[in-house]
């Protein structure tokens, strides 16, 4: 006998290590990596063997397979996939490494031995050959390829093709044109066969009279009407067509009159007061010699819907809130100290910095003027006025505010969809700019949306309760904006809107007549992203909703929304308070007043003001959450919204931690509760003489309300291991700090523009 000594390969092996074993990849054949696509979706460019990083400590865990850049996202498709974690939602739309191109904020090329770096653009040329892609995305993820094994030429042809397909040259570059067209004509067959109007969507649009005739009845707005002069957007390009204004003005003077104001912007009601009082929202007048005269038949016809004639008062945003480019300034600051900088949130100087930052400061700031408005549509009665220069972004976060805070409607789920459509979308917000889809002017973004969303969650994490729905839903709205095929997040105003559809629909031959709802529906209807399970993660256990039961003093009672008790329980704000009104007769709070420091026993103080008064009141008092809000706003109160900001930072998950584990539980308590009425109404209770009837032994419908299930007594009653306080968020993957293995961040910040500007990092001595 004599041994067969085995043959040395004659080649170099380009696989990652797990592949090597040369009879294994003889018995079982390579795996095909093929990307998941949707309608209309093309490889445009793609490379082989690249490693993903997964952990910043060693390069053990990374995942090895192909790149591929598409029409609309940058996919990477791992050789062995790891088994799918139940920490991740299931996105319809998306895979689990997949970025959709309007998501990428900055292209990084680094070549590691010769020490260069280059930040691509479109059209742009790149010398050297890249040993690693660094992707920053403005949801806040860093993503880190690297082309170790990859063919030098097929990586630069990658890295070449991602930056120029994320920055289209025209909006109807962007993939939602081609996948809507293609889904349009192949879900045609499914619409005929039992359509619904409008798709089924519940959200309105506000692209109808019949929206806003609605909106005018709910809240009792009698003496205001729709009115139909900007058809055809005939009056102003950047106004809805249907508008609601007071019924003592006339169709010809609000033609005369919006020739006055910037871009013919003629005042836009927002939402009616039970006592009569409207809020009210205005571009500025640029002839100053008319405007005393247009002003005082404006508001004249404002006083005139008042039941009580009540005054009105106007607020000019412009003079006392920060401009968009501060809020930017502050945005990009606190990304840069959460998502680039090293977490240490341990340490003074991080909490120090994100303080510096002036984001939680610009978030108490609108908090705080919004308070203000509702003390006067709420205590004085007035009606207000919100006035802004073009009346299209400030205006936006604080009249939404001010209905959140008066208006529990707008607290549901479908009532905050309605709000954000009525004053963000229809109300001509420039999501197209301000979201730098195009990434054409960086002067023009600035995160306003993503403020109002912050403002929310602060008020959300102050009255838990109040709210139908949850984090989660807030942040799953904010990453929306970034997915080009949805209407709501892609246009600067409703013209935009109206013109581009109208032109797409020609081109994709859709019937003349169609609803664009139907044809390029909105981000609303959530079965177009997620699935039902992973919807009800929106649901909020803790929820009391209208007509709502609930036990207090051992009976029990139901909320309801009336005249007479809508405002009885209020509670106060400890906040300083700004005096940003014009025309307004009572002073605002000084600071050191009631409002800055709010006293346990809530004592009087002397000289004490209207305001300091109202909001001592309702701090008095136990929050109703089905009436008036208004949130505490003290700096120690607006907290970090730790699950937006720090879901990708892997030093601060904490494993079977934070606000999900009290989620958790509340889940499993509410749906034992609803299990258990489910059998009481299906049980057929006895009556005289006869016995009962057996409980339903039928399985109970999946299609159940909260995302956690009820457990049986054998389940452990600790939390499951997959979740952490970046549920339903994971950090894996994601390299978020200085010192990663490889190229150190710091080594190409110096020098290049990834968020801050070269200014900032030169100034900002944080």
């Amino acid at each position: 006998m004599f041994s067969v000594k085995p043959l040395k390969p004659t080649f170099k092996c380009y696989l990652p290590p797990v592949q090597t074993d040369v009879k294994k990849t003889i018995e079982q054949p390579i795996k095909k990596l093929e990307p998941s696509l949707l309608q209309g979706e093309i490889v445009v460019n793609e490379v082989n063997f690249v490693r993903k990083c997964i952990s910043a400590e060693s390069s053990q865990d990374d995942l090895w397979g192909k790149l591929i850049c598409t029409n609309f996202k940058v996919s990477f498709i791992p050789q062995d996939a790891p088994p799918k974690q139940k920490s991740k939602l299931s996105h319809l739309l998306l895979g689990e490494h997949d970025i959709p191109l309007t998501c990428l904020e900055q292209v990084v090329t680094v070549n590691d031995t010769k020490g260069k770096k280059k930040v691509l653009g479109s059209n742009q040329k790149l010398k050297f050959n890249p040993t690693e892609l660094i992707l920053y995305c403005k949801d806040l993820r860093i993503i880190r390829f690297c082309f170790d094994e990859a063919g030098p030429e097929s990586a630069k042809k990658v890295c070449l093709a991602i930056a120029h397909y994320s920055h289209p040259a025209d909006i109807q570059l962007l993939f939602g044109f081609e996948y809507q067209g293609r889904r349009y004509h192949e879900s045609k067959g499914e619409r005929v066969n039992g359509s619904t109007p409008r798709g089924g969507l519940q959200t309105p649009i506000f692209d109808r009279p019949s929206d806003w005739d609605r909106e005018i009845k709910r809240t009792g707005a009698s003496e205001w009407r729709v009115c139909a002069i900007n058809e055809n957007y005939a009056i102003s390009q950047s106004l809805p067509e249907y508008i609601v204004v007071p019924v003592s003005l006339a169709d010809q003077d609000l033609k005369q009159y919006s020739i006055f104001y910037t871009d013919q912007r003629i005042p836009l009601w927002c939402w009616n007061h039970v006592n009569g009082s409207a809020l009210v929202r205005m571009a500025n007048i640029n002839d100053p010699l008319q405007q005393k005269k247009i002003d005082q038949r404006v508001f004249t016809a404002i006083t005139k819907s008042h039941p009580q004639r009540g005054e009105v008062v106007r607020s000019d945003l412009d003079k006392c809130l920060p401009n968009i480019q501060d809020i930017q300034s502050a945005f990009v600051k606190i990304r840069q100290i959460c998502v680039i900088d090293p977490f240490e949130e341990s340490e003074e100087r991080w909490l120090t910095s994100v303080e510096n930052s002036r984001w939680l400061e610009f978030v108490r700031a609108f908090l705080k003027h919004s308070a203000e408005m509702v003390y006067y549509l709420e205590g004085k009665n007035s009606s207000v006025v919100l006035q802004e220069g073009e009346d299209r972004d400030l205006s936006c976060v604080v009249s939404s505010l001010v209905q959140l805070m008066l208006d529990p409607h707008y607290r549901s789920l479908i009532g905050f969809q309605s709000l954000v459509q009525k004053e963000w979308v229809m109300a001509g917000h420039r999501f197209l700019d301000r979201c730098n889809h195009l990434k054409k002017n960086d002067k023009e973004e600035s995160p306003l949306f993503m403020l109002f969303l912050d403002c929310v969650w602060q008020m959300m994490n102050q009255y838990p309760a109040a709210f139908e729905f949850t984090e989660t839903y807030l942040t799953v709205l904010s990453d929306s904006m970034w997915i080009p095929l949805f209407s709501t997040f892609l246009f600067n105003s409703p013209k935009q809107r109206a013109q581009y559809l109208m032109d797409f629909a020609k081109n994709k031959a859709i019937p003349q007549g169609e609803d664009q709802v139907v044809y390029f529906p909105p981000v609303w209807n959530w079965s177009q992203q997620l699935s039902i399970k992973d919807q009800t993660l929106f649901n909020n256990p803790m929820y009391v909703g209208k007509g709502a039961a609930c036990v207090q003093n051992g009976e029990v009672k139901t909320f309801r929304r009336t005249k007479k008790t809508y405002s009885s329980t209020m509670r106060g704000t400890s906040a300083s308070q700004r005096n940003g009104l014009k025309g307004g007769e009572e002073p605002l709070p000084r600071r050191g007043s009631l409002l800055s420091e709010l006293k346990p026993d809530f004592s009087p103080v002397k000289d004490e003001s209207p305001i300091e008064r109202f909001f001592r009141d309702w701090f008095s008092r136990p929050a109703d959450q089905q009436g008036v809000l208004i949130p505490l706003l003290m700096p120690s109160h607006v907290a970090l919204w730790k699950l937006f900001f720090l879901r990708w930072v892997p030093e601060a998950c904490i494993p079977k931690g934070g606000p999900i584990t009290a989620y958790h539980k509340l889940s499993q308590l509410v749906d034992e509760i609803e299990i258990l009425q489910s059998k009481l109404r299906q049980y057929k209770g006895p009556s005289s003489g006869s016995t009962p009837l057996p409980s339903p032994s039928g399985p109970l419908s999946d299609q159940r309300r909260m995302y956690f299930k009820a457990s049986s007594p054998s389940d452990s009653s600790t939390p499951p291991d997959y979740l952490s306080s970046s549920f339903p968020f994971t950090p894996v993957g994601n390299l978020c700090r200085r010192g990663i293995h490889g190229t150190p961040i710091s080594k190409f910040l110096n020098g290049a523009r990834i968020w801050l500007s070269t200014e900032t990092l030169a100034n900002d001595t944080v």
